[in-house]
């Protein structure tokens, strides 16, 4: 079976968890026996083709970016996708076309009508969701509209999380029947540090050892709530010495660096890291906190167990399904700065506990949330889409002029 993989984003290119999840499901489908095409724009370098066994990457080179005009930039660039894909199956077409969020659903839509075989979607987050309820302006609608678009196409629909799952069934009337739940997975990374040594020089970098650690790896937008952590900050320096390390890059950078500045020296940003240093922050850490107010899965939560680190999120969608309070994690409700503040302050005053918490987050991270048993489940999908394809007539006049 030969798929092709449309996405927006894959390395080098990485805004968040879309392309992260690419990137590792792409390779792990090799290995269910999936031949795997990865189409995509070619946004932040990288070779234009890769060769591996069973998998090519193909980066296509996009028109100029108009900040004022994203969505019309976006389908521009679906113009090139497109072409960029019937180049590479000259006089032929793959199995199946699988494609991810609505930044590349019009390329897929338009192949999967000119080919003749079937479309699958994963859908990782929608601009409603988003927006917490709400379109807000001109831009906003277009995205929703095309999300729609994307799960009306598809002959099957992929999500991340039971969250997620009931959120297209209520924006976008997706029968409960057409949706998958897949949960997104993590890598185990290796020991970051050869020594104890290494490990006490690199947290010396960040907190003194009479201070407590406390991690956040994320973008920085409105949706993931730093701004929460922030303002429960204050409460938590007040009862002991600790320090706040933020690592990321996005929108609210500025803002979120503004409202720091007012808290004093206890709050360091770092900008984009790379993952061997996310690692190794969380190896480090006493907390990672994750106080999204709207996130589909939450894989920042997997791999802040995968490092063995304590983790503190709140119970907004996926995070909520991944961390089990008191048992993997501590859970707060989304957007309340007195419970964070508690809540860090708890983990804070009992290390026991969070350590034994984050070594139940490590095991359940081993055991379930593998790209290999992942992968599997997706392979699944693909050969119920293409027996029920098979079986039905709608494309075969193309097959059998083929």
């Amino acid at each position: 079976m030969h798929v092709l993989q449309i996405s927006w984003e894959y390395p080098p290119h990485i805004v968040g968890g879309l392309g992260r999840h690419v990137a590792d499901l792409a390779p792990a489908l090799t290995e269910h026996d999936v031949i795997v095409t990865v189409l995509t724009p070619q946004l932040r370098g990288g070779d234009t083709f890769e060769r591996h066994e069973n998998l090519t990457i193909c980066r296509v080179t996009v028109p100029q970016f108009d900040t004022d005009d994203f969505p019309t930039f976006v389908s521009h660039t679906g113009r090139h996708l497109e072409q960029a894909a019937h180049a590479l199956f000259p006089g032929g077409r793959p199995d199946l076309i699988h494609v991810h969020d609505w930044l590349t659903a019009e390329a897929g839509i338009a192949l999967k009508h000119h080919w003749r075989i079937p479309l699958i979607a994963t859908i990782h987050a929608t601009e409603r969701g988003r927006g917490r309820g709400a379109l807000n302006g001109h831009r906003a609608q277009q995205i929703n509209d095309l999300e729609w678009r994307l799960t009306y196409e598809a002959w099957r629909v992929i999500v991340c999380s039971h969250f997620m799952a009931h959120q297209i069934r209520e924006y976008f009337t997706t029968p409960a029947d057409k949706i998958d739940v897949i949960s997104n997975g993590v890598h185990l990374p290796p020991p970051p540090f050869a020594t104890p040594a290494e490990w006490v020089a690199f947290r010396r970098r960040f907190a003194a050892d009479t201070e407590a650690l406390v991690i956040f790896v994320g973008r920085l937008v409105y949706e993931k709530g730093v701004h929460i952590l922030l303002e429960a900050w204050p409460q938590v320096v007040a009862e002991m010495p600790a320090r706040l390390v933020i690592a990321g890059t996005g929108s609210a950078l500025d803002e979120l660096k503004a409202r720091a500045a007012t808290l004093g020296t206890t709050v360091e940003f770092l900008g984009f890291i790379s993952d061997e240093d996310r690692n190794r922050l969380y190896a480090v850490g006493d907390i990672a906190v994750f106080p999204s107010l709207y996130e589909p899965f939450g894989i920042v939560a997997l791999e802040a167990f995968a490092a063995g680190c304590p983790v503190i999120v709140s119970n907004t969608g996926g995070l909520a399904e991944v961390v089990q309070h008191e048992l993997n994690g501590l859970v707060v409700p989304a957007g309340d700065v007195g419970a964070l503040a508690h809540a860090l302050l708890n983990s804070l005053r009992s290390p026991a506990e969070s350590r034994l918490r984050a070594a139940r987050g490590a095991a359940l991270a081993r055991a379930y949330y593998t790209w290999s048993r992942i992968a599997g489940e997706v392979k699944a999908v693909y050969d119920r889409v293409w027996t029920e394809w098979k079986a039905g007539s709608w494309g075969k006049e193309i097959m059998r002029r083929a």
